[in-house]
């Protein structure tokens, strides 16, 4: 069925071009193809596609897109989305029960941007022939230059996750599978019989809470603990989170707080998933985070997700993208209030301007850094940053030296940190000694890097962290030539005998 020609010349859907943001045509509609196939559907999308629907020759989409744009937009309607209604287009009422199909709600949101009502041209059933596809095979990179520019990854379902147990998660009750999932780090569901019987409700400040708690304990632990160990074991939890936005509230201050808890949660997973070296993983998380804070206008929560990013860009050998993340963020966070939050993004910049040699403008972002940390706490500072006190500053500013070539500079640094740390910090304890090590086994004292390299060692039993156990290995190579060094041996020998992981 075609539409009737339209007396009026098309009118273009603005709605629709800010939710493709700063998007090529060309990746929107990617996105479209890749969201389509996590429910079953098959559209032909193409960029040619993305600028009809935006020059307003289509007014509404055909039954198949319709379902891939609720999914990918949940809690928005057509109109949202700039479409006009179907029964508007068709002159005649829509088929009974496809005027609103099932948004296949459980994933992630895509965009940000708010949307306005904007009338289009419905699409012909046969202008996109349903059962084809245009997909090209695509690498962690296709469409990837920098996290501002980046669209959220749309992964494909765990395979090991059967339909029942996944129809069981989407159709359970709120606040049963929020007390269920969320309070034990979703490492029960009970049973999906009885999971699949519960009725939807909406969500409310139970499941708020439940959420916000959730973090808190994931952040507890990984500072006691590592990653290691809890990043697979928090993807229910996240999952969880978004069918709690998908399920809706009654109240806004309700939906602040499930989108504010999501995103948070979103940005822990994926420093899980960094701290134990799944980088492509943690840079997906972040980008759902992200996505998340502007399609709730979020400023705080976008500034940390930037934050994250950064950090992780530059682990990841990006800092050129680093710096750029690190000065979004600042950008995100000025109105906030908070010059703590304002120092870590300064010493977030100053990684990826060590990173780039740029000594220069690592040290400028040092100072101010420095600056505004000494300015003092204060009630604006986010809770998530909690572990950013001296001890943290001193550490990443042993890391920018590292990086830079400074080994008796970096050494100094981070022995400070090593020292002024919080015991709860386990895991931040490990982190700064095996900087330290390392930077002592490349200034050229082979024995003193040997002793820090033995205190990691003993913090190893309680801290689960890739990155830490990848650091030490890097020191014991460092360390093979000098074997006759007092205390050297016996830390290689150790280290040797350290259980590897799986």
């Amino acid at each position: 069925m075609t539409s009737s020609p339209s007396p009026l010349p098309p009118r273009p859907n603005l709605a629709f071009r800010r939710l493709r943001g700063q998007h090529s045509p060309g990746e929107f509609a990617a996105a479209v193809r890749r969201a389509a196939r996590e429910i079953g559907e098959r559209v032909s999308c193409d960029a040619r596609y993305i600028g009809r629907v935006e020059a307003g020759e289509i007014r509404c989409p055909n039954y198949a897109y319709e379902r891939v744009f609720l999914h990918m937009f949940p809690g928005r309607t057509l109109a949202d989305l700039g479409f006009a209604a179907r029964s508007a287009v068709r002159g005649r009422g829509a088929r009974h029960g496809e005027e609103a199909p099932p948004s296949h709600s459980g994933r992630r949101p895509y965009a940000s941007d708010e949307s306005q009502g904007t009338r289009m041209r419905e699409e012909p059933a046969e202008t996109h022939r349903p059962y084809e596809t245009y997909d090209t095979p695509e690498t962690p990179e296709t469409h990837e230059t920098h996290e501002t520019h980046r669209i959220p990854a749309y992964h494909e379902q765990n395979h090991k996750e059967s339909d029942v147990q996944r129809r069981a998660f989407m159709t359970g009750g709120t606040v049963t599978v929020a007390a269920a999932s969320l309070a034990p780090l979703g490492l029960a569901f009970g049973s999906p019989a009885v999971a699949a019987d519960r009725t939807v409700h909406r969500a409310g400040s139970s499941e708020a809470g439940a959420l916000e708690e959730a973090v808190r304990r994931i952040r507890l632990l990984d500072d006691r603990h590592g990653a290691d160990g809890l990043y697979r074991r928090a993807a229910t939890p996240l999952r969880t989170a978004y069918a709690l936005l998908d399920a809706g509230t009654t109240r806004q201050s309700v939906a602040d707080r499930l989108y504010a808890g999501a995103g948070e949660l979103a940005i822990s997973v994926g420093w899980l998933a960094h701290d134990s070296g799944r980088y492509d993983d943690a840079r997906s998380h972040y980008a759902e985070a992200l996505a998340t804070s502007r399609m709730s206008g979020d400023p705080a929560l976008e500034a940390h997700a930037f934050c994250n990013t950064a950090f992780l860009a530059r682990d990841a050998g990006r800092p050129r993208e680093a710096v750029r993340a690190a000065q979004a963020a600042q950008r995100a966070a000025r109105p906030l209030g908070s010059h703590r939050l304002m120092s870590l993004l300064a010493l977030r910049e100053a990684g990826g301007w060590a990173g780039l040699a740029d000594r220069a403008g690592c040290e400028q972002a040092l100072v101010r850094a420095q600056a505004l940390f000494g300015r003092g706490p204060s009630d604006t500072d986010p809770e998530w940053m909690t572990f950013y006190g001296e001890a943290e500053l001193e550490g990443l500013e042993a890391q920018c030296w590292s990086t830079l070539g400074d080994w008796p500079r970096a050494a100094r640094h981070a022995r400070r940190a090593a020292g002024l740390q919080d015991p709860h910090f386990t895991r931040n304890i490990a982190l700064y000694t095996a900087e330290l090590a390392d930077d002592l086994a490349r200034g050229g004292r082979p024995d003193e890097a040997a002793l820090a390299g033995g205190r990691v060692l003993e913090l190893l039993d309680e801290v689960q962290s890739s990155r830490i156990q990848t650091m030490l290995a890097g020191t014991a190579r460092l360390l093979l030539p000098h074997r006759r060094a007092a205390g050297v041996a016996e830390f290689l020998d150790r280290h040797t005998a350290l259980p590897r992981p799986a």
